[in-house]
């Protein structure tokens, strides 16, 4: 599920690196976190555990991992052969097959347009609103005065980078910050809408500045 379907560039700490179809980053703070989300505590398992398992299924021939000290990058063997497969399924459908999906299509399209109509509520625990709230006071920081937002309204564009745009919270919070450190963007960029409308285009410029010879300490991924 946390596989890219396309080539693109993805913002890894302060590097970026280029995910190939099939691919993904990982490490054992973040694996460990996917994996035990909404398990009960008894069945809950050590970094080390899911990061073992992990391995097993790079020993079965299931997938590869490129290791580095700060990340991993996994690449499913064989990805491209399941989408193929899929494909294949979906076009050896006969008519009325196809009919009933279209209709059964309609209808979702229908149920999903008035579930769209309910508003989502965000918890304060929950990480799109622990990261609009983050946003804010880092705005607060440079104009006290900044009026307050719908932090719900800031909450569901944050859910939008992480469920359907991909970005990690670590990725979100790095260029909340840096906006906010960032003379020209400061002024730019006061949303996470408007964040998440530009947000290949700041990771570019964060790569070009790093690139720079630096007159002060650059940010630092890792203090963060």
């Amino acid at each position: 599920m946390k596989a890219t379907h396309k080539e693109h560039d993805q913002l890894v700490g302060n590097k970026i690196i280029t995910l190939q179809p099939g691919e993904f980053v990982t490490g054992r703070s973040s694996l460990s976190e996917d994996l035990n989300k909404g398990m009960k505590p008894k069945m809950k398992q050590s970094e080390i555990s899911w990061w073992r398992y992990l391995n097993n299924l790079e020993q079965w021939g299931m997938l590869n991992i490129k290791k580095t000290n700060k990340y991993s990058v996994v690449s499913i063997v064989k990805w491209g052969d399941y989408q193929e497969t899929e494909q294949q399924v979906n076009n050896n459908r006969t008519t009325d097959e196809q009919q009933m999906n279209t209709n059964k299509n309609v209808k979702n399209v229908k149920n999903e347009k008035k579930k769209d109509t309910r508003k989502q509520v965000y918890e304060e625990t929950s990480i799109p609103f622990q990261l609009s709230v983050y946003f804010f006071e880092r705005i607060r920081d440079n104009n006290p005065e900044y009026k307050k937002p719908n932090l719900q309204t800031w909450s569901d564009d944050v859910r939008k980078m992480i469920d359907i745009d991909k970005r990690t919270e670590e990725q979100i919070r790095y260029l909340m910050k840096w906006v906010q450190q960032d003379s020209f963007e400061m002024t730019n960029v006061l949303s996470p809408s408007k964040l998440r409308k530009r947000f290949d285009q700041l990771v570019m410029k964060v790569k070009q500045e790093k690139q720079k010879p630096k007159k002060q300490k650059e940010i630092n991924w890792e203090d963060l």
